[in-house]
């Protein structure tokens, strides 16, 4: 049986392409290379042709493009056998809609707040303007409504095998409300002049019975569609009579007809710009696309939980990887309710098994922000760890050289902050106006429920909340029905005291009262009454505003706009960075020890913004500040005749230019010349980091002329014919970063493997990882390249791995001999604590020393960093003689070495790295660690 806690997972993203046998196929290789946990991306039914999973349609059923339920339980039979455990990714917050794949979508659009899914969906169903009738938008359309209907784009349609009708856009399928079937039977009987007509009689039959206000009800509905299919020759009048619903331009009274009908429905079709201003439904994030479910509806937790339950009880599933937890309106409750779910399931097993269940929630932590304790959680999934890392091996001080040069690039100050402000009040005007549209009017209907506030005036609320929404610095509060915690409660102070020094106008009190909204402290006794349901509604919808606002904002904004040191622009990161010092690093892996051992530790995921090698070698650049800086200004001469300009318009921007000339030094293939299929990778990328810049061009408004510019310049500073000089250059430099970027990797790799924590290898980054952001990063594997690799390695010659270093075979080397030492000594890595080692010599500050000690036994690990003064400035393997550096093991036994001194020239023999068994003079107690029950 594999370890309840994993040692080790490996995430595999699953397509069509890579389903659930190919899965099966690569588990002996996992297993051979250490692994105890295949970690899977989402496995349920999703949208056809997703390449990801997280537009999952159906939680209740495998995904038959993946294998459907008898792939899966090939997979899960291969697993068992090679003793691997099941982490799956599941997707609690949203699910794809539109189109025709949805059913519970679908029954929503046919039945609207009368349907039995109607509460899943997080949907104000009376903000549509100038209706009768509450509705969801569907921001479906490509053109405007009118067009599309004059076009005859949206065409209506009978289902003669279910009875029932539907308009049809394209793939979407918009069904019809059963309570207009009688009206429209009737007009399809006239048009096909079929009234005199046994089945003409019989549809006019139908249609007269069940005439009257919402008939047919839901009650009534399945029985007139089984009456409807079972006419005999119905379909066929049916089909001529739609004429009458034919829209065209040059057909106006049935372009009326149709539109008349559709005005009707529980949804009013738009185009897809309508999202950003118009949409009532919550998204994930920006995405029409994705609905939000109301998960905390106790009979939707259970309908999308029933099939993680069985598989549970059935011990086919191991673990769970929550995605998007700051989604949730209440996610303390979900955690609840899944470990409840948890221990119902394991309780139904035949040997009642109570094994921990391992939980990870997809949590993005700013800086110096601390992760809330959910029932059941073992951690997140790695983020600030991975950012950790690099802001240890990184150097602070190049970091501070690094700062005047994005100065004089960007014509602005390295700082992050105004960049965030920025990207927040350009998102609030586009991407998410809809969402907080919602928030502000809700806000005034509270204010408007009591005469002490309703002289709050709408527009001023709007502007009290909007600031505070730019100057919120985290994802997300954690507030529940009963109110904030302590450390919520002081956040939303804090942030309240920044948005009124921000306030031009007359305060009287408009930022107390938004507080209390906020706190919900508007319903404490004795203050003056206010709708309950509406302050908690709001409150907890602010929480799940905040998260989409800061990932648009951050994320997918200012990471793409701030480009002082890319390496640093990484999800969850602070692309504005001093540093972390050795002392720091040690300071926050002994609270990680005692707090959060058994979360995941990340280098790559499929959301990170750059693989894991190619951001260790972006990263040594502030080795080498000076360096940089002059190729930099030398380049920018080079290529000056091959960009696009006209007036003041410059393709690329300097800003953007600055940017690409660190992602080719991050991907460069230092073994080969760039190909045609490597240069469509970096303008695929900047196609998409433009977009995402939201500056000079952005998907909602692309400027063909600029994504023009940047593409050509790609193309001929790429071109050997065009660019020859640059090209020597680049490779010249790229050849030096690849190699400090080699000896950061392994340091990484390190740490990744024997810090407290679990951790993580993304499919592929066995070798060098020098992918961009996805889709780059979801490329199909060569894993019988790997497996053959791996076969041939047994019994690894270091030198000549080294010698032999850009091939990745020494990455895929290392990497199975940290996680052989892992199985070894499961206790030490798994519950073991964590110990800083002193180090003394000239050159201290280049080495991380700790021990992890579980007992009696021990692990002692020593990582270098900041190489480039022992590489020539990555012109040579560095020798580790030239490190002037000792570990002090006192109270340590390591075999083969007597005293208390470990020479880093002894330590760094084979690899610049160094991970070793040990025994301790004293047993050691495990850190005292919180119960994850």
């Amino acid at each position: 049986m594999p370890p309840a806690i994993p040692l080790a997972t490996y995430r595999l993203q699953l397509t069509a392409d890579f389903d659930f046998d190919k899965a099966a196929a690569v588990v002996p290789y996992l297993k051979a290379l250490g692994i105890t946990h295949l970690y899977a991306s989402p496995v349920m039914k999703a949208r056809k042709g997703s390449t990801h999973g997280y537009d999952t349609v159906d939680h209740g059923q495998f995904n038959p493009e993946l294998g459907g339920e008898a792939g899966f339980a090939r997979l899960s039979q291969a697993l068992q056998q090679h003793d691997l455990g099941l982490i799956i990714d599941f997707v609690p917050n949203h699910v794809g809609v539109h189109f025709a794949d949805n059913p519970w979508w679908l029954d929503v659009l046919e039945w609207g707040q009368a349907s039995p899914h109607a509460a899943s969906f997080d949907i104000d169903w009376d903000q549509l303007a100038y209706r009768a009738r509450g509705g969801v938008l569907l921001p479906i359309l490509g053109s405007s409504y009118g067009e599309a209907l004059e076009r005859g784009d949206i065409e209506l349609r009978y289902d003669p095998d279910e009875g029932s009708f539907a308009a049809w856009y394209f793939e979407h399928r918009l069904p019809i409300a059963p309570e207009r079937y009688g009206e429209m039977l009737r007009i399809v009987v006239k048009e096909a002049d079929a009234a005199e007509t046994e089945p003409g009689k019989r549809l006019l039959s139908l249609a007269t019975r069940y005439t009257g206000l919402r008939r047919p009800n839901r009650k009534e509905a399945p029985g007139f569609k089984a009456e409807l299919k079972e006419i005999a020759g119905a379909a066929d009048i049916i089909k001529r009579g739609l004429a009458a619903y034919r829209a065209g331009k040059d057909r106006p009274a049935q372009t009326l007809t149709l539109h008349h009908l559709l005005e009707r429905q529980h949804y009013k079709l738009g185009h897809w710009r309508l999202a950003s201003s118009d949409i009532n439904y919550r998204r994930f994030f920006d995405v029409n696309g994705l609905a939000g479910l109301r998960v905390e509806d106790a009979s939707t937790f259970a309908a999308t939980h029933r099939l993680v339950k069985q598989l549970i009880a059935d011990g086919k599933l191991q673990g769970i990887r929550l995605d998007h937890i700051d989604g949730l309106r209440d996610p303390a409750q979900y955690c609840q309710r899944l470990r409840r779910l948890v221990r119902d399931a394991q309780s139904n097993t035949a040997q009642g098994n109570s094994k921990p269940f391992y939980t990870l929630i997809e949590k993005i932590l700013c800086e110096h922000e601390r992760l809330p304790h959910f029932a059941g959680v073992q951690g997140t999934t790695g983020y600030e760890w991975m950012n950790v890392i690099t802001h240890v091996l990184i150097d602070p001080r190049g970091l501070e050289a690094l700062d005047e040069t994005w100065r004089q690039i960007s014509n602005r100050p390295p700082r992050l902050v105004p960049y965030v402000k920025d990207a927040k009040r350009r998102v609030l005007e586009t991407l998410l106006t809809s969402e907080f549209t919602v928030l502000t009017r809700l806000l005034a209907r509270i204010a408007n429920g009591h005469y002490s506030t309703r002289d709050f005036s709408a527009d001023s609320l709007r502007q009290a909340l909007e600031l505070y929404v730019l100057h919120f610095p985290v994802y997300r509060t954690y507030l529940t029905h009963s109110g904030p915690t302590a450390a919520d409660r002081k956040l939303i102070d804090d942030t309240i005291a920044r948005a009124r020094r921000d306030w031009f106008a007359a305060d009287e009190g408009i930022f107390d009262f938004l507080r209390d909204a906020l706190t919900m402290d508007l319903l404490k006794p004795g203050r003056p009454p206010h709708s309950a349901p509406r302050v908690r509604r709001f409150a907890l919808k602010v929480q799940q505003f905040t998260g989409p606002m800061m990932a648009k904002s951050l994320e997918d904004t200012a990471f793409y706009q701030f480009h002082r040191l890319l390496a640093l622009n990484e999800v969850g990161g602070d692309p504005a960075s001093t540093g972390l010092s050795i002392p720091a690093f040690h300071q926050a892996m002994q609270a990680r020890a005692r707090e959060w051992p058994q979360g995941m530790t990340a280098t790559a995921t499929h959301d990170t913004k750059r693989g894991e090698d190619a951001r260790t070698r972006i990263a040594s650049l502030s080795e080498i500040p000076g360096e940089w800086t002059s190729a930099v200004a030398r380049w920018k001469v080079l290529n000056a005749p091959h960009l696009t300009l006209h007036g003041n318009f410059r393709a690329p921007s300097a800003t953007f230019e600055y940017m690409l000339y660190q992602t080719l030094l991050g991907v460069w293939p230092v073994q080969a010349p760039a190909d045609a299929a490597f240069i469509e990778r970096i303008q695929a990328y900047a196609l998409k980091a433009a977009r995402e810049g939201k500056e000079e061009t952005s998907w909602l408004n692309p400027h063909e002329a600029y994504e023009n510019g940047i593409r050509d310049f790609i193309a001929k500073i790429l071109d050997p014919d065009q660019s020859a000089e640059f090209l020597q250059a680049l490779q010249t430099l790229a050849r030096r970063v690849a190699l400090l970027g080699t000896l950061n990797s392994l340091s990484q790799l390190t740490l990744k493997a024997t810090l407290p924590g679990v951790p993580d290898f993304y499919q592929g980054t066995e070798f060098w990882d020098l992918s961009l952001v996805d889709p780059d990063n979801r490329r199909p594997v060569d894993f019988a390249a790997r497996h053959a690799a791996l076969t041939s390695l047994e019994a690894p010659d270091w030198s000549g791995l080294i010698k032999s270093w850009p091939d990745g075979k020494l990455k895929l080397a290392w990497t199975r001999h940290l996680l052989k030492l892992r199985n070894e000594l499961a206790d030490v890595f798994a519950q073991g604590d964590y110990q800083p080692l002193e180090v003394r010599g000239a050159h201290a500050d280049h080495v991380i020393a700790f021990a992890r000690r579980h007992g009696r036994a021990a692990a002692i690990v020593v990582v270098g960093r900041q190489f480039a003064p022992f590489t020539q400035a990555g012109r040579e393997w560095p020798a580790p003689e030239a490190i002037d550096a000792t570990i002090d093991i006192t109270g340590y036994a390591v075999p083969g070495l007597a005293g208390n001194d470990l020479p880093l020239a002894q330590a760094f023999r084979d690899c610049p790295a160094l991970v070793i068994a040990a025994r301790t003079a004293n047993a050691v107690r495990a850190p005292r660690q919180r119960v994850r029950a």
